[in-house]
């Protein structure tokens, strides 16, 4: 996640997310540091690990400041919960994978409301929201072809990280093309706290620029 930035393409990818913190995220990479060279695939920077709770491949300039305010109010009638990342799988299945996730272990009610209350947020501000089920992960690695990656999964379902509390959604844009060997730049847009107690916005003054 950088700077506010331009896209080359004139359209604005966005995310609604629950980032985890420092410490599982550290965690996670330590126990996969040693074994990474043995893939044959391409994995994720850790720094852009995120459970994905709402996708918007465009967001135009006219609905950007009503999405924020929604997504404020979506995210003050939730509360927080604590998480953990666990285990893992592949999709669409580990004998012909195209991504490989770890799990997340929390109050998968509460963590599907949050999903829920985001993508109703984000449709109702006028913005087209990707329509896909909700299946809460974090993607860790990503396959040009199908791949079999039962060993992977199967190292993973050992694995349980630190638990911590999430409190709160990020708003987060999706640079295509500008990030390290042409993969996407992640940019931290806003943040929502989860509760009434925090229910507004902290994004920067203006919407980043190339939308």
């Amino acid at each position: 996640m950088g700077n506010v930035g331009h896209l080359k393409t004139g359209r604005m990818r966005m995310f609604v997310a629950v980032v985890p913190p420092d410490r599982p995220v550290e965690h996670l990479d330590e126990f996969l540091a040693p074994r990474r060279e043995a893939a044959s695939f391409r994995w994720s920077p850790p720094e852009q690990w995120h459970v994905t709770l709402a996708f918007m491949d465009h967001v135009p300039d006219r609905a950007y400041d009503g999405m924020l305010d929604r997504l404020a109010a979506a995210a003050a009638k939730r509360h927080p919960v604590e998480a953990r990342i666990t285990g893992g799988g592949a999709f669409p299945d580990p004998a012909g994978a195209r991504v490989l996730f770890a799990g997340l272990s929390t109050d998968a009610e509460e963590l599907t409301r949050m999903a829920t209350g985001a993508r109703n947020a984000v449709s109702t501000a006028g913005v087209e929201v990707d329509g896909q089920r909700f299946r809460p992960h974090v993607t860790l690695g990503r396959m040009n072809r199908p791949m079999e990656l039962t060993s992977w999964v199967r190292l993973l379902d050992a694995y349980e990280g630190p638990a911590w509390s999430i409190d709160e959604l990020a708003l987060v844009a999706s640079h295509l093309g500008e990030g390290p060997r042409g993969r996407a730049r992640h940019e931290l847009v806003g943040t929502f706290s989860l509760g009434p107690a925090g229910s507004g916005p902290a994004p920067p003054a203006a919407p980043p620029r190339g939308r």
